[in-house]
């Protein structure tokens, strides 16, 4: 075992405790950025204007009249940037643009005594465009060519050899939306200038490191003339890793020029307007099994909406066709990935990070096809996981396969999945006009950062001659409980109880050049680095007690004038990792998190109309450093999968008439969230005992992400309740988002079926090489084919 995953008798880790910060937050004393407005003085407002026009040319910017509205300061356009006008990390993403490439591309700002006041001044501001052609549809872009970025390719094997080889073969389209963060807190940034002309910035950031950069650039400074803090975040869920850039920038530049703190927050049909979101995918498919329900060949082109820059599309593409495979081992495997320009926000990371796009073509796979093998889903998936021994596509040995049977199983014993499955067979067959079905997904999650460089981190720990303990740390709080390991974490390290252990706000003038808080690694990396700062002082105490066993508060005062280092800067690496982007070959990824979902739903066939009835989850956390919060991020995460899969529909304008490219879906009024009514009705979540992951810290994994998509299973369970209203062997494809709807037309489509050809799909053979160009499909319409190998194309 070692020493980072070794535990001492009695650790602080391990432990079910509070959110550090749970009192502040069910009290209301819990300060964000824009709190912090309120205890400034002489702050200035900002307020976007913003594009009408999905694209177009700006070719006169006017803002005499705005600058004649009473309170106004300035207004800050590209003529005032000192420094590089450019918000992104590629240089694709201009602070002030001079064509603009989406509905609400903000033009430039306006700066006021009040935010009544800017935003009257953003009326005022005269703007003339010449517009310009639009691509809005993920399959407009497709069709027209318009790609953006590198092209992956994730090979194994043979594909045309193992779909040779096949005894069935099927071909078929997969489409999903994208998702709105809609984190509580909305992007937010306060910014003001010291006597020094040193630059500070308060941003609701999920990145510091980086947001401390791009405010020096667009400022023409060095990165010591800006520090940068986040004192916590109201949710994050990546939307804030890059995005959060431009806003400190904003607020950045105006403060420099004014010389008045400035503050920036958006509202929240501003910040749905501006903000990138979870990326839609379309993939086309071909898929081969033997007789006996084994996957041998996968054939695929996943196409991911970039939006109008690249932001973080290509890491997340890159993701996806890493996670295409999922829990389940498959010979030979040929997947390309794209990235599609539109003109719409750029889109970003979100909880998962493309991991649930390609996991979703996988299960949407075996979905489909499992009744026209006339195989069980369950035993299908079941039949198909990874065994020891076996990699996955891209070379990666797959470790502890066994935790995927483990928690397979354990969900059915303790989910009392046959006896259940028993009663809805029963319950079908009372009930015409009501379905129910039980459907279970696994989760195979690779934990890691895919850009190699950003799997370090950073931490300063004091301990003060008192005894107690001050932590600084890279990561930053977003809800999920990150500091309160980081306590855990150090209170076990150095034997001390909780309450001696305090957390300082996440500065960049503290621990430098920072990862961002993402990719679930956020605990293993901090983590390392607090551990290690701990260690170095925990040695230096050691020589002072010379086995003594002095009280640690003797221990310090006498390591203190004893003239010891009581403090220190840890440092940590993920060791063992690579990867070539180039051939997309290598290990990237510490460690597999698993897990188990099976989920029970019931479908009316009048309405579509659903309820989740019972969830039952395995998950696997290694060792787990807070059960509690671990819990809690299970809990949160498989919802929101729940709300991407079967609720949350983004819907922009996609006419050609004056509001095309406008995003419809834009407030909390007209965007369907998750609310108590669409929470299962019973949700049991166990952690996967037995599970110590060595070489983590403290035997720990990561928890952020991986949960999110054992949502999969819901929309399983609704696909299967929508075919129970067909004959028995209806296989029917079912859109993403599930929404009532959606499952009405597949109900429909069931109770069409042909009970000689009842899987729901068109006729045809599978195309020698998919075509990715096949124009959108309407929700009615039949996706899947099927070639019998050695006879005639039949109707699947």
């Amino acid at each position: 075992m070692s020493d980072l995953s070794r535990r001492p008798d009695d650790p602080a880790v391990g432990v079910a405790v509070a959110h550090e910060s749970a009192a502040l937050h069910v009290t209301g004393h819990a300060l964000f950025t824009d709190d912090l407005v309120h205890r400034t003085r002489d702050v200035v407002h900002a307020h976007p204007v913003c594009s009408p026009h999905p694209h177009a040319r700006v070719t006169r910017l006017d803002t005499a009249a705005a600058l004649e509205v009473a309170g106004v300061v300035r207004v800050l356009t590209i003529a005032d940037v000192p420094g590089v006008n450019d918000a992104g990390v590629k240089g694709d993403e201009p602070l002030f643009p001079e064509e603009v490439m989406f509905v609400g591309h903000a033009v430039c700002w306006v700066l006021g005594e009040t935010l009544e006041a800017a935003r009257l001044g953003a009326e005022a501001v005269e703007v003339d465009y010449e517009p310009l052609p639009a691509i809005v549809a993920l399959t407009e872009a497709i069709e027209a060519g318009s790609f953006q970025g590198g092209q992956p390719v994730v090979s194994r094997g043979d594909v045309e050899a193992g779909l040779a080889d096949a005894a069935h073969v099927f071909s078929g389209t997969t489409e999903m939306a994208g998702q709105e963060h809609f984190y509580l807190e909305t992007h937010a940034a306060l910014a003001l200038v010291d006597e020094s002309g040193q630059v500070f910035v308060q941003s609701s950031t999920q990145h510091p490191s980086e947001t401390q950069e791009i405010v020096a650039h667009v400022l023409g400074r060095h990165n010591h003339d800006v520090t940068v803090q986040c004192l916590r975040m109201g949710g994050g869920f990546g939307g804030k890793e890059m995005q959060p850039h431009g806003f400190a920038a904003v607020a950045a530049l105006g403060a420099v020029l004014t010389g008045r703190p400035v503050r920036v927050r958006l509202t929240r049909t501003l910040d749905m307007t501006m903000t990138g979101k979870r990326h839609g995918f379309h993939a086309q498919w071909r898929v081969g099994f033997d007789d006996d329900g084994r996957l041998l060949a996968l054939e695929a082109t996943l196409t991911s909406d970039g939006g109008w820059s690249l932001d973080l599309s290509e890491p997340v593409l890159a993701r996806a066709l890493c996670h295409v495979d999922n829990a389940y081992w498959i010979p030979h495997v040929l997947v390309h990935g794209r990235v599609a320009r539109t003109h719409k926000t750029s889109q970003t990371a979100f909880r998962g990070f493309g991991g649930p796009q390609g996991m979703l073509v996988i299960e949407d796979v075996l979905g489909r096809c499992a009744p026209l093998l006339g195989v069980d889903p369950l035993e299908l998936r079941r039949r198909n996981f990874y065994v020891a021994g076996q990699a996955t596509p891209y070379g990666q040995e797959v470790r502890h396969p066994d935790r995927l049977a483990t928690a397979w199983d354990q969900v059915i014993a303790s989910g009392q999945v046959d006896d259940r499955l028993r009663e809805i067979a029963e319950f079908n067959a009372a009930h015409p006009h009501t379905r129910r079905a039980l459907a279970m997904t696994p989760v195979k999650f690779g934990i890691s950062f895919n850009f190699t460089a950003f799997n370090q981190a950073g931490a300063l720990v004091h301990v003060y001659k008192d005894g107690s303990v001050l932590i600084n740390h890279g990561g930053t709080e977003m809800g999920q409980g990150l500091h309160t390991k980081m306590i855990q974490v150090a209170a076990t390290a150095l034997g001390v109880p909780l309450h001696r252990v305090r957390l300082a706000p996440t500065r960049t003038d503290k621990v430098p050049n920072t990862s961002a808080t993402a990719a679930s690694s956020s605990a293993d990396l901090n983590g390392g680095a607090v551990k290690d700062a701990c260690h170095q002082i925990m040695a230096r105490l050691a020589e002072v007690d010379a086995g003594r066993g002095l009280p640690w508060e003797e221990l310090v005062r006498e390591a203190y004038f004893s003239r010891v280092q009581l403090w220190a800067a840890g440092f940590y690496r993920t060791e063992g990792i690579h990867w070539d982007s180039t051939v997309m070959q290598g290990h990237p990824f510490k460690y597999f998190a698993y897990g188990v979902a099976a989920t029970e739903v019931e479908v009316d066939g009048f309405t579509g109309a659903y309820r989740t009835r019972r969830v039952d989850i395995v998950h696997d956390v290694g060792d787990s450093l807070s059960p509690l919060v671990d819990i809690g991020q299970i809990e949160g995460g498989f919802v929101q999968g729940a709300g991407w899969l079967t609720l949350e529909d983004l819907r922009w304008d996609e006419s050609d008439g004056p509001g095309r490219g406008r995003l419809t879906t834009q407030s909390a009024s007209t965007y369907k969230l998750p609310s108590f009514s669409e929470l299962p009705d019973e949700l049991n979540v166990a952690l996967l005992e037995h599970a110590h992951e060595d070489g983590a810290v403290y035997g720990s994994k990561a928890v952020g992400e991986p949960p999110l998509m054992l949502a999969l299973s819901v929309r399983e369970a609704l696909r299967q309740a929508a075919a129970a209203f067909g004959p028995e062997g209806t296989s029917v494809d079912l859109a993403s988002p599930a929404t009532p709807e959606q499952v009405f037309w597949a109900v429909e489509r069931a109770r069409g079926a042909d009970p000689d050809h009842v899987a729901v799909g068109s006729p045809g053979i599978a195309p020698e090489k998919p075509d990715p160009s096949a124009p959108r499909l309407h929700p009615e319409s039949e996706r899947v084919s099927r070639e019998a190998v050695g006879h005639e194309s039949v109707e699947a």
